[in-house]
């Protein structure tokens, strides 16, 4: 099996992490959270020759969806969402972007279970349901590589905000606790935004778990 490698391209006001998931020696890509800024993901991607074969979101916040409508048109991939965001993606006061000033409804085209495992461009990840950064947050998880996509659920010794719309600190600490901890301790885990971590160093340094 090849190499799973990640790439990032930091984007936007709230300095989101948009990343792409390949396979080593191999040009089709998964994106998640396309920020603000899809036709530029698009055209860095296509630079480097890469082909996008799916875009995931870990949830419908206007910063992690502002690009996807753009990317989408020109990549013609689809996007994946778990099913309990479908509110948050869907109306513009949920996921704050018309608070935000840009306005913003994003309509997935395949809605996830939770357990469900997502193949795209010859890899396979899990989607596992977080809620509490929003009811629908979620974390993508490729077991083999022991990769972890966390999105604004668990930073590095830090967890998401949950003062917006949907959003519940109980219901997001159980959700680290009881679903992401138990992940084994090598598991690399890459976050919405700041920088990377281990499943190891956060249950040893978080202050909030």
């Amino acid at each position: 099996m090849a190499e799973l490698k990640i790439g990032r391209i930091v984007l936007g006001v709230c300095q989101t992490n948009c990343y792409f998931v390949y396979e080593e020696g191999k040009n089709g890509v998964i994106v998640f959270d396309p920020a603000d800024k899809g036709g530029y993901i698009y055209d860095k991607l296509q630079e480097k020759g890469f082909t996008v074969e799916a875009i995931l979101l870990t949830h419908g916040h206007f910063d992690h969806i502002w690009g996807v409508e753009e990317l989408k048109e020109r990549s013609g991939a689809k996007v994946y969402a778990y099913e309990e965001e479908k509110e948050v993606c869907e109306r513009a006061e949920v996921n704050y972007s018309e608070n935000a000033g840009r306005s913003c409804e994003v309509k997935a085209d395949i809605y996830v279970k939770d357990g469900e495992e997502i193949s795209a461009a010859g890899m396979t990840c899990r989607l596992i349901a977080t809620p509490g950064h929003t009811k629908g947050s979620c974390c993508y998880y490729f077991e083999a590589d022991k990769i972890l996509l966390s999105g604004d659920t668990l930073f590095q010794e830090s967890v998401g905000r949950t003062d917006l719309p949907t959003g519940s600190m109980s219901a997001l600490v159980h959700s680290v606790r009881e679903k992401l901890l138990p992940l084994p301790e090598e598991v690399k885990v890459f976050p919405g935004h700041g920088e990377a971590t281990s499943i190891g160093h956060e249950k040893k340094y978080n202050p909030f778990l």
